[in-house]
């Protein structure tokens, strides 16, 4: 794979590529399918217009400070995600935590409580806001990095953009301060590999079809729709992974996911998931590691 130059586009990064083309991957037990789950921890700053609105603004007009709608969000930060923490600690599972590292400043009791259950910290920039607006995306990356790898002992080694957000250089930096997988590219099944200037990094498929914010709060579907979405999602690259395994990867929030008319929905979800065999829970660190140990294999298998 060429190195491309910095501001490269991404079809420059990653040639395109058929995946009934590739070398098939395996996964350990002959499982068929990683479920991996990623809950999103963020930080509105109440100065700045928030990510996201529940209650539009009167008259169409945007005012500051935005109240309603950041304490919209803190409800996930107070209550929401406390839910999420009892729901994975019944199941034995260890998600991946995209986490603003000002999270970690701001809500140091919430932080605590993922590191203390062993959920992976995925970095997601220093606090909401599109990438396109940060002056200077090395420094914001490497803080970003910095807070982590002070708070949990290990630099984080993915990275999801806020709202998946990057520009043509993204990549590149990313590399540059050891990031070693994104989610920022929605396009496949399973992971990919994508150039840059400091060597390769590689994708994992994250979610838009099954992140509760395009789902519930653009789209306004109901909650029972995106758990029908989920399952039949589910099944469909079930049946798929019994001649080659696939990654589905759900997006949650505390202050949507999290609510109580929802949490049910989600409970519901892992109850057909975790009915089947062959279902592998990791966190992205786990599937890197798995793409990784399984890239060497097959390159060995080629010599």
């Amino acid at each position: 794979m060429t190195m491309p130059k910095q501001g490269m586009s991404p079809r420059d990064r990653a040639a395109y590529s058929a995946i009934v083309d590739r070398p098939r991957l395996v996964l350990p037990n002959d499982g068929r399918i990683v479920v991996w789950t990623i809950v999103n921890l963020e930080v509105w700053d109440i100065n700045r217009p928030m990510a996201r609105q529940v209650i539009p603004p009167p008259t169409g007009v945007s005012l500051l400070p935005d109240v309603p709608n950041w304490t919209w969000h803190e409800y996930g930060m107070r209550v929401g995600v406390w839910r999420f923490f009892d729901l994975y600690r019944r199941l034995g599972m260890r998600p991946t935590l995209s986490i603003n590292a000002r999270v970690i400043e701001d809500y140091q009791r919430v932080a605590q409580e993922a590191r203390d259950a062993g959920w992976e910290f995925m970095g997601h920039a220093y606090e909401q806001g599109p990438i396109h607006k940060v002056e200077d995306q090395r420094a914001m990356i490497a803080q970003s990095v910095d807070v982590i790898r002070r708070f949990t002992g290990k630099p984080p080694v993915g990275w999801l953009g806020p709202g998946l957000t990057q520009t043509f250089d993204t990549p590149d930096h990313l590399a540059a301060a050891g990031i070693k997988y994104i989610g920022d590219w929605v396009y496949d099944d399973e992971p990919t590999t994508i150039a840059t200037a400091h060597g390769p990094l590689v994708t994992l498929p994250y979610s838009v079809e099954l992140n509760d914010i395009p789902m519930m709060i653009i789209q306004h579907h109901e909650a029972a729709h995106w758990q029908q979405r989920c399952t039949d999602y589910f099944d469909q690259l079930y049946d798929e992974g019994a001649t080659r395994p696939r990654v589905m990867a759900m997006a949650i929030h505390p202050y949507i996911s999290g609510q109580p008319h929802r949490i049910k929905y989600l409970e519901a979800v892992y109850d057909h998931i975790n009915s089947r065999p062959g279902v592998v829970h990791w966190n992205g660190e786990q599937i890197l590691e798995w793409y990784q140990g399984e890239t060497e294999r097959l390159r060995h298998a080629a010599v």
